[in-house]
């Protein structure tokens, strides 16, 4: 009964430290609303942008727009999965390869996605399609790099071992490289998620008429302040939880490694 008292204590203690910069900012966005720091055009009241959500949801534009943003994440970053993947075991296994796409790849790493959108409308519209570009742009190298990296980084003892028991390439590959590497691979996913997300808005209030994006932008032009709070409150949120979801998946998929304490920022 002690322990399960001082884990509570714990994780309420945890809570407590990470929600205090969020409230003093909201305590800090509240007195400058009253005080009238900044022009209420410029900066609603707390209230005023709840007001503005509850509208949107009750309603069902939020939601509405919230779903064709994470269709296109989901999307787009599948079809990332299926290049950059496949593209990176290839290079592991041939280094002829790595020799011939180098120069084309790292010149294409260095285009920011949202400067090829101006393009990508002239060769696919304001569809669907360009969209998928922007996201597969901006998620394929975040993937590419990391699964490489991890395939790279495997111990070559592993190697020599197979070899020695004479195993097929094919199950090398499933039964070693990829689970020493999925450490890697796993943060690849996160990041290219995390890149597609806000490669995506940018594509959004450029060319679309639905998501986050095109709500964030079509509530600037109509002068609504408090519903483009609403919009990037919103991809906050749904981006931590986003975030919260796949580590916790990761790490139950690999509970010898936590991928978070891993991370630097």
């Amino acid at each position: 009964m002690q322990i399960s008292i001082n884990k509570v204590h714990r994780v309420l203690k945890v809570l407590a430290l990470k929600g205090l910069v969020p409230c003093l900012i909201i305590l800090l966005w509240m007195a400058a609303s009253r005080g009238e720091w900044v022009h209420p055009y410029l900066l609603p009241s707390p209230l005023r942008v709840l007001n503005a959500a509850w509208d949107l949801l009750t309603r069902g534009e939020l939601l509405r727009h919230l779903g064709v943003s994470l269709r296109r994440v989901l999307g787009g970053f599948a079809l990332t999965m299926f290049f950059a993947f496949p593209l990176s075991i290839l290079i592991h296994f041939f280094g002829w390869l790595k020799n011939l796409l180098k120069g084309t790849l790292e010149f294409l790493r260095s285009i920011p996605p949202l400067s090829a959108v101006p393009l990508l409308i002239l060769w696919f519209g304001i569809g669907e399609a360009s969209k998928t570009a922007v996201i597969v742009m901006a998620s394929f190298f975040p993937v590419f790099l990391n699964v490489l990296g991890g395939l790279n980084n495997v111990d070559e003892n592993w190697e020599e071992l197979s070899l020695s028991l004479e195993l097929k390439k094919t199950d090398y590959l499933k039964d070693i490289l990829i689970p020493s590497a999925l450490p890697s691979i796993l943060t690849g996913i996160q990041l290219g998620i995390s890149y597609s997300w806000r490669a995506l808005m940018g594509a959004e209030m450029i060319a679309a008429a639905s998501g986050i994006g095109y709500l964030i932008l079509d509530s600037q032009e109509m002068g609504r302040i408090d519903r483009v709070f609403v919009g990037i409150v919103t991809l906050g949120i749904c981006g931590w939880i986003l975030d919260r979801v796949l580590m916790t998946l990761f790490n139950s998929w690999i509970p010898w490694k936590n991928i978070e304490e891993g991370q630097k920022w």
